[in-house]
C-alpha cells in the first residue's frame, strides 16, 4: 500500500489509475539473490547452456507480464525472437552488471518459438478442419 503527499481521497487517487511510478535507480530496494529489476533485464545478452554447448540467443528487448507464473522474455537478435519463461528452475546464472543471462532451457523449448518453415505452413493449412455442409 503506498500513500502519497496531497493525495488525501479515494477521488484523488482515483486520477493517478493508470499512472507510472518511477523510482529513482540509486533508490531502489536491494533485492534478494535471484531477483531483479525488469529494467535490468533489458539488454542483457541471453545464453542457452547445454551440456554439448552454449548458445547465444539474442537480446532482452522486453519483459511481458500475466501471460503465466512467470514473467517471458521478450528475447530477439535478427529476426528470430524467442519468448523464454523466466523462472527459478531455467536460470542458469545472472550477471547484471556485465547484461548476461545464462539459462538451461527445457528440451524443444527454442523449436516452439521457431517460424514455421514454407512446407510447415502447406501442412498446417491442409490439416485445418474443413466446414461441414448442411445435409438436406
Amino acid at each position: 500500500m503506498l500513500k502519497f503527499a496531497g493525495v488525501d481521497s479515494m477521488d484523488q487517487a482515483e486520477d493517478l489509475v493508470g499512472s507510472e511510478l518511477q523510482i529513482h535507480k540509486d533508490e531502489r530496494e536491494k533485492l534478494e539473490p535471484g531477483s531483479a529489476y525488469t529494467s535490468d533485464l533489458v539488454g542483457c545478452a541471453v545464453w542457452t547452456v547445454s551440456a554439448e554447448r552454449e548458445l547465444r540467443l539474442g537480446q532482452v528487448a522486453e519483459v511481458q507480464f500475466g501471460t503465466g507464473e512467470a514473467p517471458l522474455l521478450i528475447v530477439r537478435e535478427g529476426a528470430a525472437e524467442y519468448l523464454l519463461p523466466f523462472a527459478a528452475e531455467y536460470l542458469e546464472g545472472m550477471d547484471l552488471e556485465r547484461k548476461c543471462i545464462r539459462m538451461r532451457l527445457p528440451e524443444g523449448l527454442l523449436e516452439v518459438n521457431a517460424p514455421l518453415s514454407e512446407d510447415e505452413k502447406r501442412q498446417f493449412a491442409s490439416s485445418k478442419p474443413r466446414p461441414r455442409r448442411k445435409q438436406k
